[in-house]
């Protein structure tokens, strides 16, 4: 029987290019977010691909999707806690309420995304466990207080839950790409453009610059990532901060 793996924040970027890694492996993929078009869009791209809104915040939400997706392709074998979001201003100009938003999906949303998962996996002995975190959960940036404080926790929770499992067989790691050419790199490239007056081609180069490479992290380099950590050989790999990152942080 095919292995089930969940994937969140699925609908574009990273968690589009690990879904459709995943299925052209074999593996069933289950892929959530809140947006059902966009969803559906990927979910077209392969037919092992399923589709289910739900939001990583929202607790019974996470509830319903386990169980509208484990009666319909089986328990999940592999989770991978993709959804985030970042929004970027001096630290003193963040508000209470951005700073709880930005925590809610980065951090809490990775562990009502797992939390499900923990005690089944643990039974049958066997699980992969992936969060998508960050450079800026290895290291410090300016402007983005509350995406480093939150991803710097995703890191942290990962090592916990790797010394809970680590008896058990599961797998519990974490990747840690620099800056990935998403739509939430274009997003961050339009507010820096806005709020400093640097054009476009300016605000690209010097974010591609803190990789030593020169450039941006591609989607599908973190997806083969993520592919390597659900396989049998990857079985002694756990508690890992992998840096996807052209040498910025090892």
């Amino acid at each position: 029987m095919s292995r089930h793996a969940l994937v969140t924040g699925g609908g574009s970027g990273v968690g589009r290019a690990i879904a459709l890694a995943l299925a052209e492996a074999g593996i069933s993929v289950t892929i959530c977010g809140r947006r059902l078009d966009a969803l559906e869009r990927v979910g077209a791209e392969n037919t092992r691909i399923h589709a289910v809104t739900a939001d990583v915040t929202d607790e019974q939400s996470m509830l319903a999707l386990y169980e509208q997706a484990e009666a319909a392709r089986g328990p999940f074998d592999i989770i991978v806690a993709n959804a985030g979001s970042a929004e970027s201003a001096p630290a003193h100009k963040v508000s209470l309420d951005d700073w709880k938003a930005t925590l809610d999906v980065n951090l809490t949303g990775a562990f009502l995304t797992v939390k499900p998962a923990l005690v089944a996996m643990a039974a049958r002995k066997a699980g992969r466990i992936i969060f998508v975190a960050s450079t800026a959960g290895l290291k410090g940036y300016g402007y983005v207080a509350p995406y480093v404080a939150a991803k710097h926790g995703v890191v942290g929770l990962m090592r916990a839950l790797a010394a809970e499992l680590a008896k058990t067989g599961v797998t519990v790691n974490a990747v840690c790409p620099g800056f990935v050419e998403t739509d939430m790199l274009e997003r961050s490239v339009e507010n820096i453009v806005r709020k400093t007056g640097r054009s476009v081609e300016e605000t690209r180069a010097t974010l591609a610059a803190t990789n030593p490479q020169n450039r941006f992290i591609q989607p599908d380099e973190i997806a083969d990532a993520v592919l390597w950590l659900c396989g049998d050989n990857a079985r002694s790999i756990t508690g890992q901060a992998i840096s996807i990152s052209g040498g910025e942080t090892w």
